[in-house]
């Protein structure tokens, strides 16, 4: 096979999801502060929120191609600890857990995903989620989904510091798993995080232009549809997330 490892996004790749982080939100998750000893509102929360998640952010660095990406629960527990509360992690994650479970209005997976991954799997295929996510959030989606066993290995950026099109976060895959990036197709939704991250590293590509797509970034350019592409490309496009169509098209670029 010219590709055997599939890397994926997951939020609008394989998952449609639609968030609300809005003021009754962060309103809702003072209230679990105030509850446990911490007096703030939901204005100052997203503001103390933001200040530390740039602060945290800034002492990563500021080289060429950094995009460093903070946990969330940690930003909380700093909250909680600043409040003088004790056990400030344990209720770090359920804030956490909350301000997901609030701002999400839905969550689903594109139809027919998991069965088209276990025919790609059992082609013989290595599949990895390598997603720009939030451990705190994704982990217990992808559970909540039935599709965390559905690869070979997950990687949540925000365990490794750092998001796509960070060479970094693409890299701590391809060490961990001893990849040939010559071998690899990454599959994304995201031509600036996803896409051009993995061409940074000599990565084939397959494009998916979907609803979730940022909306500045252009349509599938239908002259690099795997069924139209010149021979010899590495780098495919494909409109939508009809998965009963894509799935076969990846097993007919990656053969």
């Amino acid at each position: 096979m010219k590709y055997t490892d599939l890397i994926f996004d997951l939020y609008g790749t394989l998952v449609d999801i639609h968030t609300e982080e809005s003021d009754w939100v962060w309103e809702k998750c003072a209230s679990f502060f105030r509850e446990n000893g911490v007096e703030i509102d939901g204005k100052a929360l997203k503001e103390q929120y933001q200040k530390e998640s740039a602060l945290r952010e800034g002492k990563m660095g500021q080289e060429y191609e950094c995009y460093p990406d903070v946990p969330f629960d940690e930003v909380m527990e700093c909250i909680f600890v600043r409040g003088g509360v004790k056990g400030a992690k344990d209720l770090a994650f359920k804030v956490s857990r909350m301000f997901r479970t609030l701002s999400t209005e839905y969550i689903r997976l594109y139809a027919g995903v998991r069965e088209r991954l276990a025919e790609l799997r059992e082609k013989g295929y290595r599949l990895w989620l390598l997603s720009n996510a939030q451990q705190v959030f994704t982990e217990y989606e992808l559970r909540d989904l039935d599709l965390y066993d559905s690869f070979d290995g997950v990687y949540l950026s925000s365990n490794y510091g750092v998001r796509k099109p960070d060479h970094r976060f693409f890299k701590v895959l391809i060490n961990e798993q001893n990849l040939d990036i010559k071998k690899c197709l990454m599959i994304g939704n995201d031509r600036d995080t996803d896409i051009l991250g993995a061409k940074n590293l000599g990565m084939a590509t397959l494009y998916m232009h979907t609803l979730l797509t940022p909306s500045e970034q252009k349509e599938a350019d239908e002259s690099l549809h795997p069924d139209r592409a010149e021979e010899g490309t590495k780098h495919f496009e494909f409109e939508g997330d009809d998965w009963s169509v894509l799935a076969p098209l990846i097993d007919k670029i990656c053969r």
